[in-house]
């Protein structure tokens, strides 16, 4: 199994907006300066929100930039069978639990005195129930969600661009409770099989870093290496959204700002080029890109507009 890929994993759930392509450009830059493929999948698990015509606007918009990948665009959707395969495995091994709990429930039993000890984290209510209360919410006939029962409780790991990291390790969703396969089991498989060998993606998801890095280890799969990228925050120092004015490159475009003039912005937001210098297209990154240049701290884009491009 070849493990020299880099990837860019985005969610076709509508146009990639300016942290989304930073973030792409980063990953691309990461692969083609090491002479690594770059693969592009389609983390398009949830159908509802999911689809084609998102997909082709993100893969049109990530061209527009010169952003390339090797092979065919993976689907998720169409790789089901992969993490049914990696959950029975994990269900024969003992490392699996049903859980019959909302979200609601879990949100209530975090805010109590004794609930868990880090934020986010599942509380364990249905990790070790008794035979009679296993059977009490099995004959309910209420769907259930199938976790990861862990065996460590945090894990450290060294992050190419935060550095030295330490988390706690979750009992993380495997299979939704209407039987479709979740993020973390889907991202662990498809990583391994792709061969990536550094996953970069937003900082916001490095908390998720640890538990992912346990699910893979107890499955036998490489463990890849991360690069956690600063996000692009609004003016109200919140994750950038659709909302925050002209994001993507629909918006820019309608109002004059080409492809090239977007990519500038993003290379001088990244410390690649000068604040007056600008480029026509990724390819002209590669030969001078240095990780140690990114910037640790996030972006405060504001409003954004063709005033700020």
């Amino acid at each position: 199994m070849p493990t020299d890929a880099g990837r860019f994993a985005p969610s076709p759930t509508g146009d990639l907006h300016l942290g989304n392509l930073r973030t792409a450009l980063v990953a691309w830059l990461f692969a083609r300066s090491t002479s690594s493929r770059f693969v592009v999948r389609m983390e398009d698990l949830d159908r509802m929100t999911s689809s084609r015509e998102h997909e082709a606007r993100q893969l049109r918009d990530l061209a527009a930039l010169g952003l390339d990948w090797d092979g065919e665009v993976v689907r998720q959707s169409e790789r089901f069978d992969r993490y049914h395969a990696a959950l029975d495995e994990l269900e024969r091994a003992g490392r699996t639990y049903r859980c019959w709990c909302t979200r609601r429930e879990i949100r209530d039993a975090a805010a109590a005195p004794h609930g868990p000890g880090g934020e986010g984290l599942y509380p364990g209510s249905c990790r070790d129930l008794d035979a009679r209360s296993f059977a009490e919410r099995a004959e309910a006939g209420r769907p259930f969600a199938v976790r990861f029962r862990r065996v460590v409780d945090e894990l450290a790991f060294d992050d190419e661009l935060l550095g030295p990291q330490r988390w706690p390790v979750d009992d993380v969703v495997l299979s939704r409770n209407d039987g479709v396969p979740a993020y973390h089991l889907a991202v662990v498989v498809d990583d391994a099989a792709q061969g990536v060998e550094l996953v970069v993606r937003g900082d916001d998801l490095a908390p998720a870093t640890a538990s992912q890095l346990h699910l893979a280890a107890v499955l036998g799969l490489p463990l890849p290496r991360h690069a956690h990228v600063a996000m692009v925050l609004n003016d109200r120092g919140e994750r950038l959204s659709k909302r925050d004015g002209a994001v993507t490159l629909s918006d820019l475009s309608a109002q004059g700002v080409t492809a090239p003039r977007v990519l500038s912005f993003l290379a001088r937001s990244l410390r690649l080029i000068g604040h007056d210098d600008t480029v026509d297209t990724a390819r002209d990154l590669v030969a001078s890109f240095r990780p140690e240049k990114l910037p640790a701290e996030p972006l405060a884009a504001g409003r954004v507009g063709p005033s700020r491009l």
